[in-house]
């Protein structure tokens, strides 16, 4: 029995209907793995790795229209919400919670949600299969118009996902899909679509593997690209992580000594009077301003060091 979705996508909900699919195919040059040498089998799963950056290079073009649409989104008071079932949902859930500490964002600024939510001892991986899942996960997050979705999926076509995005459609939320077979269900369905063909796997079926690493340079790129364009890198430093342990103190003392060539008495002079904050630090010493200018520099550059280095 099909369950159809708008626009005409359909999704079978009791055959798996996925054998035609680039993630499922057999690889002819991991055949005899279960014959291999340890070193063998390495060599081989290292030289099929080797083939996944070239297929995210082809999908660059399509990653950059998603970061400039999810910057501008984020840039007019919107949120990001990653959207999958299994690997590829855990993925997006990794992704999301390493913005806070890198970039210094609040938690419901990039928000992952994963099929089944995200077992501690075991995955749930049946939750997949319902569309209607995907939407009221949504729903229940108060999904607006201004929002955007990015649904993951390597097969490009998992239920729960392509409920997500027809939610997201029919609430004025834009759309990306990231998908790992060409011709996806999910591209069809998004604003823009990303598909990083990267062809058989070296276990046949098993996505965590080069689809999952595709899907983890794509992700870095996502959100690594949308914090830049919203002023939370200086030059090529992160300069709004959040400095939480004493290792992390140290590297934000280390990125202001570099990033300004102070000595590192400037440096711990100009972080106690800013509270350790980055940006007006650096905008402190390189300005060679108060920090109570600085501050003033930073507000007036919408948190941009560039800005408020050229008040």
């Amino acid at each position: 029995m099909e369950k159809i979705f708008g626009r005409g996508i359909s999704v079978d909900r009791q055959s798996p209907g996925i054998r035609h699919l680039d993630t499922e195919q057999v690889n002819p040059r991991t055949r005899d793995l279960d014959q291999c040498s340890t070193m063998e089998l390495l060599r081989l799963m290292n030289a099929e790795d080797f083939r996944v950056p070239v297929a995210v290079e082809a999908a660059l073009p399509a990653v950059a229209e998603a970061v400039d649409l999810i910057a501008g989104a984020l840039r007019r008071g919107g949120r990001l919400f990653y959207v999958g079932a299994g690997t590829s949902g855990r993925l997006g859930v990794l992704d999301a919670y390493e913005c806070p500490p890198t970039f210094g964002t609040p938690p419901e600024l990039v928000q992952a949600l994963v099929a089944g939510g995200v077992a501690r001892d075991r995955a749930d991986e049946s939750a997949e299969d319902d569309p209607e899942l995907g939407a009221a996960d949504l729903a229940e997050r108060g999904l607006a118009a201004g929002d955007v979705v990015v649904g993951i999926a390597a097969s490009g076509r998992t239920p729960y996902v392509v409920g997500a995005l027809q939610y997201a459609r029919s609430a004025g939320a834009s759309t990306v899909a990231l998908a790992c077979s060409g011709g996806s269900v999910i591209g069809d369905l998004a604003d823009k679509a990303i598909e990083v063909t990267v062809g058989p796997e070296a276990l046949t079926g098993s996505t965590r593997l080069k689809a999952g690493t595709a899907q983890k340079l794509v992700l870095n790129m996502i959100s690594t690209g949308v914090m830049v364009k919203l002023g939370k890198v200086y030059q090529n430093f992160m300069v709004d992580m959040e400095a939480s342990n004493g290792k992390l103190r140290q590297r934000a003392r280390g990125i202001v000594a570099m990033a300004t060539g102070e000595e590192e008495s400037a440096v711990e002079a100009a972080m106690a009077a800013t509270g350790d904050h980055m940006k007006a630090s650096i905008v402190m010493l390189l300005a060679g301003v108060s920090a109570e200018e600085a501050f003033r520099r930073l507000a007036e550059a919408d948190g941009n060091v560039r800005g408020a280095l050229q008040a």
